[in-house]
């Protein structure tokens, strides 16, 4: 079997593009996280009732953000992925997030991307293409997500320039932490 996908690298073959790990399929009301030492994905909570996920979830290999964790991605796709499926995606902005929970506030930003191979949403290059609306709805999501959990979730937007930056700064944050995982 290859390398564990966590030390998978994060950037693609085709150009502008990254290597994303699904772990929550869209429209799944169970979250699941990927879990290295079986790799394999794990439930680790469940959304309350009416609420599902409004993208496919998962994270940048060999990435670390501000939160200790790997990078959070929601990605646009013309159907749903499956937990463990590896799908190369372009970065179109980000959700820029601060959680607080527990008096204890963390930067935990949610990256926007669209599936390479994506038809229906090939043309979104930006954050500012995906209509306000979705971008809201998205927004809404998260909020109420952590709402539910008790913790509170303040958000901003940034392009995908900004996001490029994230994600050099996150794969050298990656190399630190773990010096012997290339």
């Amino acid at each position: 079997m290859s390398a564990n996908l966590l030390t998978l690298l994060p950037r693609a073959e085709a150009e502008g593009c990254y290597h994303v790990v699904i772990e929550t399929r869209k429209s799944r009301r169970n979250k699941f996280a990927y879990d290295e030492k079986t790799s394999s994905a794990s439930s680790r909570a469940f959304l309350p009732e009416g609420s599902s996920f409004p993208c496919d979830f998962g994270f940048v290999p060999a990435t670390t953000g501000e939160d200790g964790d790997q990078l959070d991605v929601l990605v646009l796709m013309d159907a749903p992925a499956f937990s463990g499926c590896l799908i190369e995606a372009r970065l179109i902005g980000a959700l820029e997030a601060e959680q607080t929970e527990d008096e204890k506030t963390d930067r935990n930003d949610r990256l926007l991307a669209v599936a390479a191979t994506s038809r229906q949403h090939q043309h979104l290059r930006e954050l500012t293409n995906l209509p306000d609306r979705r971008v809201d709805e998205i927004e809404h999501f998260l909020k109420s997500c952590n709402k539910a959990r008790g913790a509170k979730f303040k958000v901003g937007r940034a392009g995908a320039a900004e996001v490029e930056m994230l994600v050099t700064a996150a794969e050298k944050a990656f190399r630190k932490k773990y010096p012997t995982r290339k």
